[in-house]
């Protein structure tokens, strides 16, 4: 049996963007495109026309932002058990689909099978096989159905007929705290253990799409696009039966103006105002990680300064400052040694490559007037090969104007405890789409306290609207694990 060719979704000779259909129609005929919805389409550009300068060539949103397992993790404190024991309410899931878009499912694990041993998912839509039956609609990856993930059930090999797994466990995990069957001996039980299941295992960030943000290959990471596509493919099989439905994201992004403005977020903003579709978003795990700073420029004062440590790990990453005001900020930045850049203004379509004479440490630095996106000032740094030690940045107001600014640090694992602020913020750090104006944010407490774990991610968002909406549960979990395990999880 021949392979098939490869998608170019997946293949790592192309790097992928995400754009508007208004535009895909420029790039038709020179690039192969992936249509994501009515709104969104994806462009495969081949890496010979990769640089790290073509973000200024092309707009900042464009270059998908990358995004990295949130944990969203009893069910007393939730007052989950007094809904079950209410005879008038005795919910338990019946008759709905719950999606989740993440690193996949055990589905031989015990928490998502029914008595009879069958299985409780209606499908899994797995992003990273190359050579399987795609769903409907969709051009890659594989599809298995209730009956297939059945008949692997009874196999004594069962990946042989349904090779998806989760390796990282976080899907699995994520799955067993919304739906998992109870296990009275492991005292656990899922919120809605009747419901039906839909699960997307996504495909990691390719290395351009990686690589344009500084992101390492070892770090596990997904690009908005195929999350996109994930979301896209859970609405898909909810319409085609006609049931109610509920999307779980629990991976988050530092990038975008944490306002709710980046793509992602406005699609599920509308996804969330449909009858019958609820989106349930985690926070994120920033709140004591220092990866945020709020600065501000005053009437009569012409900088401001502050500090940044880079761990010796952090070679490179990179770091956004957004700012609202009419007022316009250039930039400088001070390597550990004493080296000054000189200061870069704000324009449109460049990008300054800086290497310092010192050290072997290069800066990418697009200070972009008018984010397209946003319609807010975006500075971005980019880092390569970056001496470690406390680097200065010096924002300048060119206009007499009060201005407020927030810088951002990459979230999760990609980078080190190393990197942060010297004077961070805690404020502010929920990551996107959490940060959306209609899906439901969660963030997590200690329910042996009821105090809000300091890991957290905290609101609001950067122009003060309210979030997260809720907060559940989050400590010491015991959950679902790979391999028919169960472990315990703190959010």
């Amino acid at each position: 049996m021949e392979e098939s060719p490869i998608h170019k979704i997946l293949d790592e000779n192309y790097f992928d963007l995400l754009i508007e259909n208004t535009l895909a129609k420029s790039f038709d005929g020179e690039y192969d495109i992936t249509r994501i919805n009515d709104r969104n389409s994806i462009i495969h550009m081949p890496e010979n026309k990769f640089n790290m300068c073509i973000m200024g060539r092309h707009p900042y949103h464009t270059f998908p932002s990358i995004y990295t397992p949130n944990s969203l993790v009893s069910l007393e404190k939730s007052g989950v058990t007094a809904v079950w024991n209410n005879s008038n309410l005795a919910l338990f899931g019946q008759g709905i689909l719950i999606g989740f878009v993440d690193t996949g499912i055990d589905y031989q694990h015990e928490a998502f099978l029914n008595v009879d041993g069958t299985t409780r998912l209606f499908s899994i839509w797995d992003q990273t096989i190359v050579n399987g039956m795609p769903p409907s609609r969709f051009e890659f990856g594989a599809e298995y159905n209730k009956t297939q993930i059945n008949i692997a059930l009874r196999e004594d090999n069962p990946l042989m007929v349904v090779p998806s797994t989760d390796e990282d466990g976080h899907g699995t995990m994520l799955a067993g705290i919304a739906a998992g069957n109870p296990n009275p001996q492991r005292e656990f039980s899922g919120v809605a253990p009747e419901a039906e299941l839909v699960v997307v295992k996504l495909a990691p960030a390719k290395y351009y799409n990686r690589k344009v943000f500084g992101i390492d290959d070892t770090v596990l990471c997904y690009a908005e696009t195929n999350i996109f596509l994930g979301v896209e493919y859970i609405m898909s099989v909810a319409q085609r039966l006609n049931r109610p439905v509920v999307i779980c994201i629990g991976i988050g992004s530092s990038q975008g103006d944490h306002d709710g403005h980046d793509a992602l977020a406005m699609y599920l903003n509308v996804l969330s105002t449909i009858p019958r579709v609820a989106v349930c978003v985690a926070g994120g795990n920033e709140g004591n990680t220092r990866r945020h700073y709020r600065g501000e420029t005053a009437a009569g004062r012409t900088f401001s300064n502050f500090e940044l440590s880079i761990g010796k790990q952090d070679k490179n990453f990179s770091m956004q400052i957004w700012q609202k005001s009419p007022g316009r900020l250039a930039m400088q930045l001070q390597s550990p040694s004493g080296e000054w850049t000189e200061p870069i203004y704000p324009k449109f379509n460049t990008c300054v490559e800086y290497n310092f004479v010192f050290e072997p440490s290069r800066v990418f630095i697009n200070n972009i007037m008018l984010e397209e996106e946003t319609g807010e000032q975006l500075i971005l740094l980019r880092f390569e090969n970056t001496a470690s030690g406390v680097w200065n940045i010096r924002i300048i107001a060119i206009d007499n104007l009060y201005s407020h600014f927030d810088a951002w640090l990459p979230s999760g694992n990609l980078i080190s405890g190393e990197t942060f602020f010297l004077e961070s913020d805690p404020n502010v750090t929920i990551t996107a789409p959490g940060n959306a104006r209609n899906p439901l944010t969660v963030t997590a407490y200690n329910q042996t306290d009821s105090s809000i774990l300091i890991s957290s991610s905290r609101g609001f968002t950067s122009s003060g609207g309210v979030a997260p909406d809720i907060a559940a549960p989050g400590f010491g979990l015991t959950c679902p694990a790979p391999n028919n395990l169960y472990g315990s999880s703190s959010s």
